[in-house]
């Protein structure tokens, strides 16, 4: 039996709407390797660190970074391109074993996503040898 317009039409409406929420649960993956001497002012340091964020399309940010070598204070995403440092955007959690977090459900901001595209997010770590940062990465689209 033929199939009808109806059952055609609601077939390629599935068919859209699964390609649509395919597309919208993409990420984009930036891989980062934390270093002293991309701190500003570059820091003579032992420490690294690396780790993996995701950016969604509806600018949900997940991921986390793992360091070695530093007793680290805090850690967080900052808006600021290379060579420069900028204000703190997202505080990140620190777990166990040397990670850190984003929280679960965090978004980017229209500005903060657009930042982003433009190279001018990165994240650090913080110590007590170093406050303004010991290590750093620039998150690249």
């Amino acid at each position: 039996m033929k199939p009808s317009y109806a059952q055609r039409f609601a077939a390629a409406l599935a068919v859209t709407a699964l390609g649509l929420a395919a597309s919208a649960a993409r990420a984009t993956d930036v891989p980062v390797q934390l270093s002293g001497d991309q701190e500003v002012p570059p820091v003579k340091t032992a420490a690294t660190g690396s780790g993996m964020f995701a950016i969604a399309a509806d600018n949900t940010i997940a991921g986390s970074i793992t360091t070695k070598s530093v007793a680290g204070t805090a850690a967080h995403i900052h808006e600021g391109e290379a060579g420069k440092n900028g204000a703190v955007i997202i505080p990140l959690t620190k777990g166990s074993n040397d990670t850190y977090s984003i929280p679960a459900g965090t978004k980017l901001s229209e500005s903060q996503m657009a930042a982003f595209k433009a190279g001018k997010l990165y994240v650090n770590v913080h110590s007590s040898a170093n406050p303004g940062g010991e290590i750093r990465a620039q998150l690249k689209p």
